[in-house]
């Protein structure tokens, strides 16, 4: 196997258990983890208009309507008229959501304790670098930059 084919691999690889690990510390919380994605979001920049959040999510391509439909129904998002475009609907929290954004921190604390533990501090910074460069200038290194600034 080339080097590049490996570090591909090797990539996805990183992605499935990390993800395996977050379903299963969210599954007693009966959250996905692009739920909980969402609602880490709206926490941070709510309200947001479905096409704004969409813009923001790494876990979805697309419009995220299903997602919010689902944490709509569960509680934890709700629906609001836009205060300046009376065509726009704004997601925000609700108090149950604002609960469970709490809860979800406390178990994703546990994949980034993993992930902290395997790494000395600068090889993890090194890693973030070498994988900013993977993601730059792409829809989902777009989608992270948004968030973060």
């Amino acid at each position: 196997m080339q080097p590049a084919e490996e570090l591909r691999y090797l990539i996805l690889a990183a992605q499935r258990e990390g993800e395996r690990i977050l379903t299963e510390v969210l599954r007693p919380l009966d959250l996905t983890p692009s739920q909980a994605e969402v609602l880490h979001v709206l926490q941070v920049h709510q309200p947001l208009s479905l096409i704004e959040l969409g813009n923001l999510l790494i876990c979805e391509r697309g419009s995220p309507s299903r997602l919010v439909n689902g944490l709509v129904e569960a509680g934890f998002v709700k629906r609001i008229p836009s205060t300046t475009n009376g065509r726009m609907i704004e997601l925000t929290l609700t108090e149950k959501g604002e609960e469970m954004v709490i809860r979800v921190s406390a178990e994703e604390a546990v994949l980034y304790k993993f992930l902290t533990d395997t790494f000395e501090e600068q090889s993890l910074l090194d890693c973030i670098a070498l994988l900013w460069r993977i993601v730059e200038k792409r829809p989902a290194g777009e989608a992270l930059s948004r968030r973060i600034q």
